[in-house]
């Protein structure tokens, strides 16, 4: 497998509003993330509607 990249998986739980209804700004967490090498490549969602993670990926040491 030389010169093909692996990837690490992150998920991160969207902050929720005091309702418990609303998503809160993940901003500050994906940013620190990012710094960290992690790239947002999308979410998983609930069936039916609204986010359950937000999906994080990197590629691992030795690339």
């Amino acid at each position: 497998m030389d010169g093909d990249t692996t990837w690490e998986y992150r998920t991160l739980v969207p902050p929720r509003e005091a309702t418990q209804k609303e998503a809160g700004d993940p901003e500050a967490e994906m940013n620190e993330l990012g710094a960290d090498g992690w790239e947002f490549p999308g979410t998983i969602d609930y069936t039916g509607g609204g986010t359950k993670y937000l999906l994080f990926k990197r590629s691992t040491a030795g690339d």
